[in-house]
């Protein structure tokens, strides 16, 4: 949607392919290549200076295990998170102003499902996740585990960070008591009446079923984010298996050390080689926890866009819905117009709902047929005020929500490629350093 409202692709959209070739041996020798193609659309789109984060400065700080009754009055263990917030625009002299308060992630979650209502045009940042996915062996996959719940915790305030960051998501009253108001504001947000507002998940299925003219655009967004979801989702699956197996290939080399050390205890000349060579090893061998951490956060990465596909979901869900308001509000006014002529001409369909009435009933008299052609005239003039009002917000949501999908595309694409570069020099650092443990285990053998 460009700036006069006129529907249109953006200015600049190409499909750009991001290749990763992973190569894995496994221990009899054979090699594995792993081809995977991630497509992003490149996008060139004007961004806004957000105000918001000027003023503020947001941070999940820390995480706490509680216990408490739920809303059955049955005990429960859950996990609450501190969110602080400091002012850091003050004058000279003054203290910073700083807020603090716990929230549970159910909160995060209601806080949500509000936006969702309230902001149906844009594309709500996700929540991290609530239970562990895409795991290898070594993570533990229960939602208390302390790595789990620093990793939400950092995910969390993303979230956070994200909203405030939006340039009409941080402007909302609920968010900013969300960040301020500790007491009663649960009640704050459920007085707004958003549940009532929702729409129902059978009525967006049958409209996205019998709608019989939708938006070509938001119908390859769709796919689009079907498709992203379903690359993001494998790229995580194979990423897991390698670090499966790159997490067996460096505790070998703790074997290694293990191996040498115990041989150089035996050895008078080349005790001493062995024994640098097993210390090399062990090195080596204790690194891969720390990198499979660092892994971790940029899996996190992938992941919140992996969530951000149901968010574009939504948005198209929200204009199928629409659409399909639309069209019936246009069928039902054809309708009226239709009975409205047909009454005024007398013309009577044998095989209508009219026709067999008056078999069974007889003629309608000339009062009759006037007062159901001012009943139905009144009804035509209410339907094309309605038809005219479901346009014009239609074509309102259409321009709305596609200038903050062109917004999301552009920092999808900035963020997916920041995270993958670092993905990769990292990778580059792994290697040089397992090049170099090798390299110094080569001269501790030279010198025996």
């Amino acid at each position: 949607m460009n700036r006069n409202g006129q529907g249109s692709f953006p200015a600049v959209v190409a499909w750009l392919p991001f290749i990763f070739i992973f190569h894995l041996c496994d221990r009899e020798g054979d090699s594995h290549f792993v081809v995977v193609v991630l497509f992003p659309f490149v996008f060139v789109q004007m961004t806004e200076n957000n105000f918001w984060l000027k003023k503020i400065e947001i941070s999940v700080s820390e995480a706490e295990k509680r216990t408490g009754r739920n809303a059955m009055n049955m005990q429960e263990t859950y996990t609450a998170y501190l969110i602080e917030t400091r002012s850091v625009e003050h004058t000279d002299g003054q203290s910073v102003l700083t807020d603090s308060l716990w929230r549970r992630y159910s909160e995060f979650e209601l806080l949500r499902n509000y936006l969702l209502v309230y902001y149906p045009h844009i594309v709500v940042p996700p929540l991290p996740e609530k239970r562990a996915e895409f795991v290898w062996h070594k993570l533990s996959a229960d939602n208390m585990d302390p790595d789990f719940v620093e990793r939400r915790r950092i995910g969390l305030e993303n979230f956070l960070l994200r909203v405030a960051s939006h340039p009409i998501l941080c402007r909302d009253k609920i968010f900013y008591l969300f960040l301020t108001q500790e007491g009663n504001w649960k009640e704050t947000v459920n007085e707004t009446g958003f549940q009532l507002k929702a729409d129902s998940r059978l009525k967006a299925l049958n409209a996205t079923f019998r709608v019989k003219n939708p938006d070509k655009r938001f119908t390859e967004l769709k796919h689009y984010s079907d498709e992203l979801q379903s690359v993001i989702s494998h790229l995580l699956r194979v990423r897991a298996r390698v670090a499966d197996r790159l997490y067996g290939v460096y505790k070998v080399h703790g074997n290694y050390g293990r191996v040498f050390s115990e041989w150089s205890a035996i050895e008078k000349e080349m005790g001493d080689g062995l024994q640098s060579a097993g210390h090399h090893m062990d090195v080596y061998a204790s690194s891969i926890d720390d990198i499979l951490e660092d892994e971790e956060h940029y899996a996190d990465q992938l992941k919140e866009y992996l969530f951000y596909a149901e968010a574009l979901r939504a948005v198209c869900r929200k204009h199928e819905l629409m659409q399909y308001d639309l069209e019936m509000a246009a069928q039902d006014l054809a309708s009226k117009k239709q009975q409205c002529e047909e009454l005024a001409t007398g013309t009577v369909r044998t095989f209508s709902l009219k026709g067999m009435t008056t078999k069974l009933f007889g003629q309608e008299t000339p009062e009759q047929r006037e007062a159901r052609i001012k009943v139905l005239e009144e009804q035509i003039t209410e339907g094309e005020q309605q038809l005219k009002s479901k346009n014009l917000e239609g074509r309102e949501f259409v321009k709305n929500a596609w200038a903050d999908i062109e917004r999301f595309r552009e920092q999808k694409n900035h963020d997916l490629k920041e995270a993958l570069i670092s993905y990769a020099v990292m990778q580059i650092s792994m290697c040089k350093k397992g090049i170099q443990v090798w390299t110094n285990a080569k001269e501790c053998f030279s010198k025996m």
